[in-house]
């Protein structure tokens, strides 16, 4: 096998692997692709995967999904960047068709209260294990500290991460000018038909939302509640809940909840129609974007930008362990578990991915 030929095997073992077992939603998606190609495999440095997250924050869809590819095409190409792509979303994509096939013949979601219990301990201890290591690469002097304050201060208020990001780039970049000036996108869904849907209108919909949605996975719900709820009104209130739930509870990219949408409204087709509209342009964005983080470490004020926005996507990611970490460790069973799987990963920095799997099984057998 060619040198090429091994590592599009490569990419697809290790992003196949955490597509069928990475739980927890997008930051602990890096956090153990972190641990997979930085800690285990060496294919990047701390520095050049957060810089390519910065990059995947700054184009709209989902962004460890997009970072998987950004990962891919480093490793082989703009072929690499589609089998990363794909062997992230085809595993975590059949589990949740499956459950949403599930769904429909018996009218319930799966019970997964007892699996989020155990898992959620787990994630915040990847996330917070990945997050010091992240930090001591990134938070290189007072200004990027301070940055890294601020922003999850804004954060916390909220303000729109897209400005957070642009903001901070802003203001790292300042320093190589006099002044400097953040801008962002205003961003807004068109309005939406309350027809039944057809394959062309849900494809639209979703491809759609892949397009103009900034931020991670957990914005998506919010854009789904706006669009398919209160405007197209091709989902009850129930129904969305349950999708959310199985998009927490199932490895792989949130935005596999299009997944368990398009089966509900379409069926089988439907599954497969709105899984491949709300991904597409992902593919397309990292693809354009992928060569431009190599020209701006040739700029000392784009660099500098791409700084800022590393430190505000640490902040965002920050923001969102601190969420989950007060919804997790909510009593001293859980408490415990997240504190074992921090001692596991300062010791085992391979065992990510089985400690998500340990916990969520936990969580079955005793609740």
């Amino acid at each position: 096998m060619s040198s090429r030929g091994r590592a599009l095997a490569e990419l697809v073992r290790v992003f196949g692997w955490l597509g069928a077992t990475a739980f927890g939603g997008p930051s602990a998606h890096v956090a153990l692709m972190e641990h997979e190609v930085v800690g285990k495999r060496g294919w990047l440095t701390r520095a050049e995967l957060l810089e390519l997250f910065a990059a995947a924050n700054l184009i709209p869809g989902p962004s460890s999904t997009e970072l998987a590819m950004h990962v891919g095409r480093k490793r082989a190409g703009i072929l690499g960047l589609i089998v990363a792509g794909l062997a992230f979303i085809v595993p975590a994509s059949l589990i949740v068709g499956a459950l949403a096939w599930a769904y429909v013949r018996w009218g319930a979601v799966p019970a997964v209260t007892g699996a989020l219990w155990g898992m959620k301990p787990v994630v915040v201890a990847v996330v917070g294990h990945a997050l010091w290591g992240l930090g001591k690469t990134a938070l290189k002097d007072a200004l990027r500290v301070a940055v890294a304050i601020a922003a999850v201060a804004a954060l916390l208020v909220p303000v729109d991460p897209l400005l957070v990001l642009v903001g901070a780039g802003a203001l790292v970049a300042a320093r190589h000018l006099r002044s400097a000036t953040s801008f962002a996108p205003v961003l807004a869904l068109a309005p939406a038909s309350a027809d039944a849907p057809t394959l062309w209108g849900l494809g639209l919909a979703f491809l759609k939302i892949g397009a103009l949605l900034f931020g991670s996975g957990y914005v998506l719900f919010g854009f789904l509640q706006h669009e398919l709820v209160e405007q197209r009104h091709w989902l009850t209130e129930p129904q969305l809940v349950d999708a959310i739930a199985i998009g927490q509870v199932t490895p792989g990219p949130l935005f596999t909840t299009a997944t368990f949408i398009g089966y509900l409204l379409g069926g089988v087709v439907g599954a497969v129609v709105a899984t491949v509209a709300i991904f597409t342009p992902a593919f397309v964005f990292v693809g354009i974007s992928g060569p431009i983080v190599a020209a701006i470490r040739r700029s000392p004020v784009a660099s500098s930008f791409l700084d800022g926005v590393v430190v505000a996507s640490l902040a965002l990611m920050a923001v969102v362990t601190g969420q989950l970490a007060r919804d997790a460790l909510i009593d001293p069973g859980a408490i415990a578990i997240g504190a074992v799987a921090a001692l596991v990963l300062i010791r085992y920095r391979g065992a990510a991915s089985w400690l998500i799997l340990v916990g969520a099984a936990l969580g079955i057998a005793t609740h």
